[in-house]
């Protein structure tokens, strides 16, 4: 997106932007360097949120290729198998689209299982040969949503996720997204869960986006939009949303995460719908130009919106 001379930045939707090391996956996945690969992924700190790199690994349906050499290899590589799995689920998902069900064709739905079906076979050999793998487990909550296996498997895969890893940000919000009535959840349990995430996370951790996650589904969900500002207009939702921010992104241990230009731009967006431009302000200025397509999507255009909240936010506080 342009900017006129003078204007602030459009907003920078790129992912390697925020995340240099991004670039160098992607040109070691095009390359097919899969001792590469694994050297660096095996060289993340304890913590990293594995998920984050598998889905970069995963973009590239070229890459597909050359993770079915590798398995046929070596079937036993968990790091293969999940990006494997990972890759057939983003595949399965492009033919689905983000439409509600009623607006998605049998034949989408049924290549969409095709592949989530063979993505949850390759995961769950994964997840068998090395239990405490994050990134298998995160995929493996998008295939049982995906497949409509019930909340009741969401639990018990989130369950055995945060068994080694408690605070697993993918991981759980692709069960927040589960517990969203429109996957079978109710508003209840979706608040719940996130606020619970907030709770029992480390001071500074990424975790406290998922309140805002929440809101936003809930927001977007009631439809009308004098129905949406009155729900974001009620105090306990900006209570909410200010402790949220407090505990995460903006708490003094913070330290930029993968994912947290998501988790940031969405506590913008929320602020700014609310109508708080100084607490917007304050996220839209720790984003620089930064942006994710989540949740400025949800608005309208992504590049659009964040110009125009952007903008309103800061008129008058530079």
């Amino acid at each position: 997106m342009s900017s006129a001379p003078g204007a602030d930045p459009g907003p920078d939707f790129e992912l390697a932007s925020a995340f240099p090391e991004v670039t160098w996956l992607r040109q070691a996945a095009a390359a097919a360097d899969w001792a590469a690969i694994r050297q660096y992924h095996d060289s993340l700190p304890p913590g990293t949120d594995r998920a984050f790199v598998v889905g970069v690994l995963a973009e590239d349906d070229g890459f597909e290729h050359a993770l079915r050499q590798q398995l046929a290899a070596v079937p036993h590589d968990v790091l293969a198998l999940t990006v494997l799995g990972t890759r057939l689920i983003e595949a399965g998902w492009e033919i689905r689209t983000g439409a509600r069900a009623k607006n998605v064709s049998r034949e989408q739905f049924k290549a969409f299982h095709e592949h989530l079906r063979e993505a949850e076979q390759l995961l769950i050999r994964a997840t068998a040969l090395d239990p405490s793998y994050d990134a298998a487990w995160a995929a493996r909550l998008n295939t049982a949503r995906g497949l409509s296996l019930g909340q009741n498997e969401s639990r018990r895969r989130y369950n055995r996720l945060a068994r080694y890893h408690p605070h697993h940000f993918t991981g759980q919000a692709r069960l927040l997204q589960k517990l969203c009535p429109k996957w079978g959840g109710t508003w209840e349990e979706a608040h719940g869960f996130a606020r619970e995430c907030l709770l029992t996370s480390p001071d500074g951790a990424l975790n406290g986006g998922l309140v805002a996650e929440a809101h936003i589904e809930h927001w977007l969900d009631l439809g009308a939009d004098d129905k949406r500002t009155e729900y974001l207009r009620q105090p306990h939702v900006h209570a909410e949303l200010v402790e949220a921010a407090q505990r995460s992104v903006f708490h003094p241990q913070f330290a930029r995460p993968y994912g947290w230009v998501t988790v940031q731009g969405s506590f913008a967006a929320l602020f700014s719908l609310i109508g708080d431009a100084a607490q917007a302000a304050a996220h839209f200025r720790a984003l620089g130009n930064l942006a994710s397509d989540y949740p400025w999507s949800y608005l309208g255009k992504p590049a659009e919106q964040y110009v125009q909240h952007r903008d309103s936010a800061l008129r008058g506080r530079r």
